[in-house]
């Protein structure tokens, strides 16, 4: 019988942020590869004793698949771990292209992007109702070029929550062409760097002295920049205005009806009931 290759996004760094699937297919795994340089060995807590680990930090494209390939045919359950999720900047469709062409069967089970945990980090929703309704996860051009239509500045015109990975060595030019395609320098801006591990570190400031912050803080890897109006911290003190539909009284949805609501406020006022206390249960 043929075995098959897993791939399990690790989360952003603390161990209890892996899905409890992945934890099972640790549990489970024959042959475990995983990106030494970023997921937090606490994960081989759950590894088997007799499983084989291989840290894929030093390999190559080549020597991964090596790996991969043998102990799936080979009929083994083989665990292919990445940090956070495997969607996003994972290098995972090259390692698809190989299994495809080696007819070797695979599933990928996602995982907790460093994005969220940051997001939780500094208290902040990335979509706030008349503040935000889009996020654009990207990074600066470096030795990977960027696609027409994609560059920074090109981005930058939407105003939308920003957050952008693989970019904190570079973040003065992060800001130069945010400032230069369109968001205002009093833009809330932060970074965070190794969200969720236990050194975890926040720099919070605008897009007028993030940068300078950055330099200060000495923080350059494993750090996300995040822009927009989204991460004032005041919001969760001063916010109230910015609330969504989904609770308001006025708003009909297939859940509740706006006018059942006024039906059963009146009744309860007549009951000598406040109107906002929820009904018994029962």
């Amino acid at each position: 019988m043929g075995g098959k290759v897993y791939f399990i996004g690790a989360g952003p760094g603390d161990p209890e942020l892996v899905t409890v699937k992945g934890m099972r297919l640790l549990q489970q795994a024959d042959v475990i590869v995983y990106t030494d340089s970023l997921v937090s060995p606490e994960l081989l807590r759950w590894a088997r004793p007799d499983a084989e680990v291989f840290g894929s930090a030093g390999l190559t494209l080549e020597e991964i698949m090596a790996v991969l390939v043998t102990g799936a045919r080979e009929g083994k359950t083989v665990v292919r771990m990445h940090t956070g999720d495997p969607a996003i900047y994972g290098a995972v469709l090259e390692q698809l292209v190989v299994l495809n062409r080696e007819g070797i069967p695979y599933e990928i089970v996602p995982g907790i992007s460093s994005v969220f945990a940051a997001a939780a980090a500094l208290g902040a929703e990335l979509t706030v109702p008349e503040l935000a309704q889009t996020v654009i996860l990207t990074r600066m051009e470096g030795r990977t070029p960027m696609p027409e239509g994609e560059k920074l500045r090109d981005l930058a015109a939407h105003r939308a929550t920003l957050v952008l990975y693989l970019s904190a060595a570079l973040i003065g030019r992060v800001v130069d062409e945010l400032l230069a395609g369109g968001y205002p320098a009093g833009t809330p801006a932060a970074i965070v760097q190794r969200a969720s591990w236990p050194d975890q570190k926040i720099v919070r400031g605008t897009l007028a002295d993030i940068a300078e912050k950055t330099r200060a803080a000495g923080v350059r890897l494993h750090a996300l920049i995040m822009v927009g109006q989204v991460f004032d911290p005041s919001l969760s003190v001063t916010g109230e205005q910015y609330r969504s539909r989904l609770y308001d009284r006025d708003f009909s949805h297939r859940h509740r009806r706006a006018d059942w609501l006024k039906f059963r406020d009146a009744a309860r006022a007549k009951a000598g009931v406040a109107a906002d206390v929820p009904p018994e249960e029962g």
